[in-house]
């Protein structure tokens, strides 16, 4: 995580918050905010720093959640409420007006608090791989995963009030995450690179700690179902058909929830995988450059 920085703001009694913006603020251009996946970092998009036209067209700038990458607190519970504030707090401290927010997995559901808590900065939202359900039954019948029983385990096993110096999240661990994100069959390259950057973002008790906080905020999510009436922006749900933790089937009956965005669309790419930008970056940042000039003021 060489290439990224931190910003203090001031939620929670005071947060430093992890980005990366690869290129220097432009206020003539739009600016697209980045929200990683579960336990990952801003380096998930990695392809879309190093796509020219993508950052020509548009700010890059990723922010890392409470409990991920470079970002501190001192309290030790928060919820994906909390960084859609700080998300906004980061907005606001590097300058940025508004925005358009894509967010992966979990940075989906934080999209969708962003666009509600700031009606009037968020310019659109690109949820990829997502569901905006609580770890429900009903996701479970559409083919999405099990969630509870998912982080249940890794929470119980970091949970403890002894003091865990050497802790790091063991090769089991990160490989699945791996294999659910990024696809079993990805390069060997990238999974060495996730390997090592999980288990050196959560090494030590403090590690454990935002480990356990981030798995716990998955499993005991609120849903949005009924709030998404209250979405006005345009909304573009990016799906990959390999995803193997929330389903085409689910995004096809949420995408119809937000019936006071003046567009709200689902496009599905064939062969994607759960972490979408990773694995068919060329289609997600042509569907960006896309839906972000059609919709920039």
């Amino acid at each position: 995580m060489a290439n990224t920085k931190t910003v203090q703001v001031p939620h929670l009694g005071g947060i430093e918050a992890g980005y990366q913006m690869p290129y220097p603020y432009d206020a003539s251009k739009p600016t697209l905010v980045l929200v990683n996946s579960f336990t990952t970092s801003s380096e998930l998009y990695r392809e879309q720093y190093g796509n020219k036209k993508l950052t020509d067209t548009m700010n890059l700038l990723a922010i890392e959640l409470l409990g991920h990458g470079k970002t501190r607190t001192k309290s030790e519970n928060f919820t994906y409420w909390d960084t859609a504030i700080m998300n906004l707090q980061v907005m606001e401290a590097l300058g940025v007006k508004k925005a358009f927010v894509l967010g992966t997995s979990q940075g989906g559901w934080i999209t969708v608090r962003m666009a509600l808590l700031a009606p009037d900065r968020i310019q659109g939202i690109i949820p990829l791989g997502t569901s905006l359900d609580y770890e429900s039954e009903r996701t479970r019948q559409l083919g999405c995963w099990d969630g509870h029983a998912a982080c249940t385990g890794p929470i119980n096993a970091w949970t403890t009030t002894d003091s865990t110096p050497d802790f790091e999240p063991d090769s089991d661990y990160c490989n699945f995450l791996i294999d659910i994100g990024f696809g079993k069959d990805c390069g060997k390259d990238v999974r060495d690179f996730w390997v090592k950057t999980i288990k050196g973002n959560y090494k030590g008790d403090d590690g454990r700690r935002r480990a356990r906080m981030a798995a716990i905020n998955l499993r005991e999510r609120d849903g949005l179902h009924g709030r998404l009436f209250d979405v006005k922006c345009p909304v573009m749900w990016l799906h990959g058909t390999n995803d193997v933790v929330y389903s085409v089937a689910n995004a096809e009956q949420e995408i119809k929830m937000f019936v006071n965005s003046p567009d709200a669309q689902l496009v599905t790419v064939k062969d994607g995988a759960h972490f979408l930008s990773a694995s068919h970056p060329a289609d997600v940042d042509n569907a960006l450059i896309g839906f972000v000039g059609k919709y920039k003021q």
